[in-house]
């Protein structure tokens, strides 16, 4: 059984930084579980940890993956299942940092076998709008189409090629029978979910959106080559672009990625909150160092009870 410990919760609520002490403390390694931060490149806009937090104990899946390159669940998963293997291999605990809730879901929930995309129905699915795609998911897989973000023209594309594909809903294909015969069974999850109250989590989010135009954040997103569609995802690209085009004047760039932003954790929050049993802990009442020493004595007492 691997050894493994989760943080997880939404974006700007300050997991880097508490994970990276809690490593420090343990003498453990950090897998990240960001869907693009394991993307190279693009650190102001993908808030990558600093230099400092960095230093604090060994990372892994961060800015590993190249911009061009697709990246999903399953390839997620591997990598960092050969991450926990090496890391458990040198008598290690693995702490598992993200918000990306479909990357955790993979680790906690193993992965049912998906089928590789189909060219002729992928194109005649592009080719549909928005609302014919919405409205076809709603009749074929209400499940999913209730937890989609329906404005995601990708994922809306891949559910439904999915349940097309299988007959099957791509609710019950995605969540899979749940057992250790599947590829990459699941992991025991134990960890914490932390949060902040709404007000000062958005507050802190719109700081730091503010700190990474401060930092470059144009002329990272100018220099940055082609991206894959999945790195194309990535909050804030397609604004400061829009910038760089002169579709969008600064004060627009930013406030929209920052609503983005904030909309994003909200979602981040509803999901962690339906769909994980991690012990939820408030980071607005606690200072840094308690929460640092109650997230330690959570791992420690996990570690007691799989030993």
């Amino acid at each position: 059984m691997r050894d493994v410990f989760f943080i997880v919760g939404p974006t700007a609520t300050g997991k880097s930084e508490l994970g990276a002490d809690l490593a420090h403390e343990l003498n453990a390694e950090i897998v990240s579980a960001d869907a693009f931060q394991i993307y190279g490149g693009l650190d102001l806009l993908t808030a990558k940890p600093d230099a400092l937090t960095l230093a604090k104990a060994p990372h892994h899946l961060i800015g590993t993956t190249p911009p061009h390159e697709e990246m999903n669940a399953d390839k997620y998963r591997r990598a960092a299942t050969r991450a926990f293997d090496a890391i458990n291999s040198r008598g290690k605990l693995a702490i598992v940092i993200g918000g990306s809730g479909l990357y955790i879901k993979a680790l906690t929930h193993g992965l049912a076998p998906l089928p590789t995309s189909d060219p002729k129905l992928r194109a005649r699915l592009n080719a549909m709008s928005l609302d014919e795609l919405r409205s076809q998911l709603i009749e074929l897989d209400p499940a999913t189409a209730r937890k989609i973000d329906v404005k995601n023209r990708r994922r809306l594309v891949r559910a439904l090629e999915i349940c097309l594909l299988t007959g099957k809903p791509a609710s019950e294909v995605v969540a899979g029978p749940g057992d250790s015969s599947l590829p990459g069974s699941p992991i025991p999850a134990t960890g914490v979910f932390v949060f902040r109250d709404r007000e000062e989590l958005y507050a802190r989010i719109n700081q730091r959106v503010e700190a990474m135009f401060e930092k470059g954040v144009i002329e990272e997103v100018r220099a940055s080559g082609a991206t894959s569609t999945t790195a194309s995802q990535m909050i804030g690209l397609r604004e400061v672009r829009e910038l760089l085009e002169g579709r969008m004047s600064l004060l627009q760039c930013i406030a929209q990625i920052q609503q983005a932003t904030r909309r994003y954790a909200k979602r981040q929050l509803t999901w962690f909150r339906r769909q994980t049993n991690f012990l939820p802990i408030n980071l607005s009442i606690l200072s840094h160092n308690e929460a640092v020493k109650g997230v330690l004595l959570r791992a420690q007492r996990s570690a007691r009870e799989s030993g």
